[in-house]
């Protein structure tokens, strides 16, 4: 898989010697409902200049980042090692065990709740998938959740646009 590489600088080691078992798929938009424009990469390198958006005053000294990103033309950006622990899921727990940054990886999708995504974007995320299942054995189909489903109550994404029935099909 083609992908171009930005090392985020929101990152740390991986504590213990827990395999990566779980693949969370994000979504963002920034600003909010607008596609295409530089801020995600910029808030995941940590350089988002927060002045440029009403919207953005929020994410002012947050440090987040995904191991991925998707954009709705299908680019995929790379912000942190597969290897590595990126800080996309935050408070969450999935089967009893909390902290899912510590055995996750996290991918950005470039997309809102409630607009349709790109079928490219189906089409890259299952292929890194199916890389992803290869490289990781403990990462299975079950395996592969929203960041709705780890933090319910707190985030929405990917949302009710995800057809996830079309994504499990392309696996």
């Amino acid at each position: 898989m083609n992908a171009t590489h930005c090392k985020s600088p929101h990152f740390n080691l991986r504590a213990g010697d827990e395999p990566i078992s779980l693949l969370v798929v994000h979504n963002i938009s920034l600003p909010a409902g607008q596609f295409g424009g530089p801020y995600i990469s910029d808030l995941f390198m940590g350089r988002l200049d927060c002045s440029y958006d009403a919207s953005f005053a929020d994410l002012a000294g947050l440090e987040v980042s995904a191991h991925c990103l998707i954009r709705r033309d299908g680019t995929v950006i790379q912000y942190v090692s597969f290897l590595d622990r990126a800080w996309h899921a935050g408070v969450s727990c999935f089967a009893g065990r909390e902290g899912c940054n510590d055995f996750s990886i996290g991918i950005e999708l470039e997309g809102t709740d409630t607009e349709p995504y790109e079928k490219v974007q189906y089409q890259q995320l299952a292929l890194l998938a199916k890389i992803l299942i290869k490289q990781y054995s403990s990462i299975t189909k079950e395996r592969i959740v929203g960041h709705s489903d780890i933090a319910p109550g707190r985030k929405t994404d990917p949302g009710p646009s995800f057809d996830w029935q079309y994504f499990y099909a392309l696996l």
